[in-house]
């Protein structure tokens, strides 16, 4: 195991033949954010040895998760917060004082270092291909070879799987659409009338950027909610709490800003006073110029910008038949890890737990529990 983990992280890797051999392991970690470095740190404390014990595949060629891929205006001064790991405090790789330093840049080198520190197993790239059910065990194919787990921690994130809605006459739009996933700088949108979709923070942020370059107009499907003063854990906790609810009953999971709403901070306070704040509701349609309301009013532009998040990447897990009617996933477990219908699989990162600190909690349970159900 431990050669073939060598061969798997080393850069020739990359261009040599896969082992035809099945590799075995009690637990496989699918992704190495924040959520599955968190897993699979609590898998080792909790004695678990790498490789025969535990593996972690990460699609990315690099650590760093999907901070990576952040547009490089999101610094260290503007992103929302980055959560220390456990076991190692982000300061300890990143000197916090360089606020101008880009979080695509400041985390993955944290990342490394932890990942350096505590000697976690991870094999990158490994792109998993898809999971199926094998008696007590699960065949997981990758573009690398073929695992066999009896367990696993689910910890993709949302980044590969960013949701665009269907409106009538999206095909037919002249102009550039573009997604969050795929923004890099404002100065591309420059001389030219953006329409700006989506209420979450991601949305604030790019459109602040753009709004100082060209004409912009927002557009939310519900009203924005913005909230005074500091969010305070217990803010936090309830917040959670409700999208547990919904995880816990197999509906699809919320995300937290549609619960929380936005923080007015001052950076927002000066979008409002230059006018950049001015929410329309949803179009209806896409015209070939522009977009269209139920009224019958018309707005043209040269570019949307489609702010409007992004779903679980899950498709692997298809032939595990997970789902619900709903589209949700029924969660179990202390923090909402566990799968309903089948307790060997935790998705962490999922639901209540999609967030850097939520993670933290949900990767220790995670391991815990896992391992309770597998009886190691």
């Amino acid at each position: 195991m431990h050669s073939y983990m060598r061969r798997m992280t080393d850069p020739a890797f990359a261009v040599a033949p896969p082992t035809q051999a099945v590799v075995k392991t009690d637990i496989l970690v699918m992704g190495a954010g924040q959520a599955g470095l968190s897993s699979a740190y609590h898998l080792k404390q909790r004695g678990l040895a790498p490789g025969r014990g535990f593996v972690v595949l990460d699609r990315s060629p690099e650590a760093g998760g999907a901070w990576q891929y952040r547009w490089p205006s999101l610094t260290l001064s503007t992103v929302n917060r980055v959560h220390d790991l456990p076991g190692m405090a982000f300061a300890e790789a990143v000197d916090t004082s360089e606020t101008t330093v880009e979080a695509a840049v400041a985390v993955p080198r944290y990342f490394a270092a932890y990942e350096q520190r505590f000697e976690l197993p991870v094999a990158r790239p490994v792109v998993v291909q898809v999971v199926s059910p094998r008696g007590d065990r699960f065949r997981v194919e990758t573009d690398r070879g073929v695992f066999s787990a009896r367990g696993i921690i689910n910890a993709t994130g949302t980044w590969e799987s960013p949701f665009i809605p269907d409106y009538p006459g999206r095909e037919l739009f002249r102009g550039r659409q573009l997604h969050t996933h795929d923004y890099r700088t404002a100065a591309e949108f420059t001389g030219q009338h953006v329409v700006v979709v989506g209420g979450g923070i991601s949305a604030i942020q790019l459109l602040d950027e753009i709004s100082l370059v060209t004409r912009t107009t927002w557009v939310t499907r519900r009203e924005p909610v913005f909230t005074e003063g500091p969010f305070d854990q217990e803010a936090g906790r309830k917040a959670v709490a409700m999208v547990e609810e919904r995880v816990r009953q197999g509906l699809p999971p919320n995300s937290v800003v549609s619960v929380t709403g936005l923080p007015m901070n001052p950076r927002i306070a000066a979008m409002r006073d230059r006018g950049a704040l001015v929410r329309q509701p949803m179009f209806t349609e896409i015209t070939p110029t522009g977009i269209r309301w139920a009224d019958g009013r018309e707005l043209g532009a040269d570019f949307i910008l489609w702010c409007t998040g992004f779903r679980s990447s899950l498709d692997h897990l298809a032939p595990l038949q997970l789902r619900e009617r709903s589209g949700g996933i029924t969660m179990t477990g202390k923090l909402a890890t566990q799968v309903g219908r089948d307790p060997r699989i935790h998705l962490v990162g999922y639901g209540p737990s999609a967030s850097t600190i939520g993670a933290n909690r949900a990767g220790a349970v995670a391991a815990r529990e896992l391992m309770e159900t597998l009886g190691i």
